[in-house]
């Protein structure tokens, strides 16, 4: 963790209360012994996993958000038969809501026939109308309980860019985890496949206290469930105890405003605060909202930068050349609150040190934003001036104003209504943008009202019917549970 201002005679002290409130926190111990080693890109991931697949003589763990049916997905599919056939257990997991039309009909059947096990977690189901919302966002591989992969990739050519087409490859990291560690990342891949299925068994799970260690670095094992939020309590913490430096990538960046307040603070307390994302995303709409939340960053202090190439997908923090963060989370609602996430905190200078190093590099491929009209004064940083990127004002552009505006309607709205202050001239424009659209929708629910309340009927059959199956499934449940009880009590004796 970054370094404590610490001006007692206990530091020790200090020490332990900052460990125990990091692992309350996350919800995870730190745990020593590991040898950590950061991957870039999938020009490094791939090979490294393949081999560890080859290696595999027990079991293996593989769980993606994303497993395409391409070059990529099919030879990872095919080492995984190989290895399944020659009697590894093999268990493959992903998320369905991340894998639509991207895998054909079949894909995993020769998989299923040579003995492997393929889940695909939450599909829609119909007692469960919002079920849909949370999702397994999590990318992991345990191979034998010995060797762990933590990571932002997921099982697609498009990692690897098409040359051809002018396309580089996706920008991304992950680490690779030999150690007692190992059996924390295995532990989160069997809670989320207990959930899309029956258990692993718990004479194929690995404890910690079997697998010897294999280096120095001490690790958490961040494993995120919804409304766990252990991962955004972490930042928090990192966030107010950084001293120096305090570098961030993300790949979905719209931050909640706690966490955009923490940065700020950090930034205004002298803090080298930095923000890495993407300058165009896979997703067209998220570049623009992450933008309507830079100039508040930039007043404070905040350095922005934006990726050029075609994706940054990486989701790392460095904080004080000693503690690092890498991991599946993005810094947004969905995955700090509604999403099964893993990620791994590290409290390890050469870890911290060897990232922060690819962040450097990575600043020589984006482009710095700064404010149209006023340019923040920032105390210089560890980058040499010659390596710092080209500059791009912050707010340009139509495309930019509009989505920004989308995103602060909510916040302007509610000013609006509760608080009397003065509003921005853009949080006027918000304001005349949401009087439009609930205008829109007053005059098509009075001139066509079955256009409002058919679909509205219809939804509320659905949330009706799914709400009386699941309270007969509980009061089933709860039957089974009384009967049971009531067979075990011996004869002769009451039922207290």
């Amino acid at each position: 963790m970054p370094d404590l201002p610490v001006a007692s005679a206990r530091p020790a002290s200090v020490r332990l209360l900052a460990d125990q409130a990091f692992s309350r926190a996350a919800g995870a111990p730190l745990v020593g012994g590991n040898a950590v080693r950061v991957l870039r890109n999938a020009a490094e991931h791939f090979p490294a996993w393949h081999d560890a697949i080859r290696a595999a003589t027990r079991s293996i763990l593989f769980e993606s958000y994303i497993i395409e049916h391409d070059a990529v997905g099919a030879s990872f599919r095919d080492a995984l038969v190989e290895k399944a056939r020659s009697g590894v257990r093999v268990r493959v997991l992903y998320d369905w809501l991340g894998s639509p039309g991207k895998l054909g009909r079949g894909f995993w059947k020769p998989l299923a026939a040579a003995g492997g096990e393929v889940r695909a977690f939450n599909p829609p189901r119909f007692d469960s109308p919002l079920g849909w919302l949370s999702r397994d966002h999590r990318k992991s591989i345990v191979v034998d309980g010995a060797l762990g992969y933590v990571t932002g990739l997921c099982v697609s050519a498009a990692w690897l860019g098409d040359p051809l087409r002018g396309r580089e490859p996706w920008r991304d990291t992950g680490v690779e985890i030999r150690g007692p560690a190992v059996a924390d990342v295995e532990r989160a891949f069997a809670q989320v496949w207990s959930i899309a299925g029956p258990p692993i068994p718990d004479a194929e799970r690995t404890e910690a206290a079997s697998i010897a260690p294999a280096g120095a670095t001490a690790v958490r094992v961040i494993a995120d469930a919804p409304s766990a939020a252990g991962l955004f309590r972490v930042d928090q913490l990192i966030a107010a105890l950084a001293r120096s430096r305090l570098w961030l990538t993300d790949a979905y960046f719209v931050p909640m405003a706690p966490y955009v307040e923490a940065l700020r603070s950090a930034a205004r307390d002298g803090v080298d605060v930095r923000v890495l994302v993407p300058g165009a995303s896979d997703i067209a709409i998220l570049s623009p909202l992450s933008r309507s939340g830079y100039r508040s960053l930039l007043e404070a202090g905040v350095r922005v930068f934006e990726w050029n190439g075609t994706m940054l997908h990486a989701k790392t923090a460095v904080a004080d050349g000693r503690w690092a963060r890498v991991g599946s989370t993005n810094l947004n609602v969905a995955s700090l609150i509604s999403n099964y996430e893993l990620d791994v905190a590290i409290e390890d200078e050469r870890v911290a040190q060897r990232l922060e190093e690819c962040y450097a590099d990575d600043l020589e491929h984006a482009t710095e934003i700064v404010l149209l009209r006023k340019r923040r004064h920032v105390a210089a940083t560890p980058v040499a001036p010659e390596r710092e990127p080209a500059v791009r004002r912050a707010m340009a552009g139509s495309a930019g104003r509009a989505a920004a505006g989308a995103l602060r309607l909510g916040g302007a709205v509610g000013e609006a209504l509760t608080q009397p202050r003065e509003l921005a001239t853009g949080e006027g424009r918000i304001l005349v943008v949401a009087a439009a659209g609930l205008a829109l929708f007053g005059v098509v629910a009075f001139r066509w009202p079955h256009v409002v309340s058919w679909p509205a009927a219809a939804i509320g059959a659905w949330f009706a019917a799914a709400f009386l199956l699941r309270a007969f499934r509980s009061w089933r449940q709860a039957r089974r549970a009384r009967l049971t009880a009531s067979r075990s009590i011996p004869e002769g004796r009451a039922d207290p």
